[in-house]
């Protein structure tokens, strides 16, 4: 494995971290800004699910089993469909965390090889 794939990975779990993850609300509940992006009707869900995109396309690049970027596709869609949803799809997309879903993906891929 590249060092140029180890940066990409790094990258991807920063990202991850700040769209799942960045803020900390009381008793240690952790939401990041996808979440808050998606509180904004409609064009909010279709923000979030971009920046999953950069990271599936990032994955791709990497050369990841079809099997396996159709799992994270998967994971990307699931919380776009329910996050449409008001009120319940947005919390649904506080504690889905598709990002950093997807992100462990990708770290279990390159350990097992």
């Amino acid at each position: 494995m590249g060092g140029n794939t180890q940066q990409t990975r790094a990258k991807l779990d920063r990202l991850a971290w700040l769209l799942d993850s960045t803020i900390r609300l009381p008793g240690g509940f952790r939401i990041g800004l996808d979440g808050i992006i998606g509180l904004v009707p409609g064009v909010g869900d279709l923000a979030g699910a971009a920046f999953s995109g950069y990271i599936l396309l990032k994955a791709a690049r990497m050369k990841l089993p079809f099997t396996l970027l159709a799992r994270m596709g998967f994971n990307i869609l699931l919380e776009v469909l329910i996050g449409s949803i008001p009120l319940l799809g947005d919390l649904f997309d506080f504690a889905f965390k598709a990002n950093k879903r997807n992100v462990r993906l990708i770290k279990k891929h390159f350990e097992s090889i």
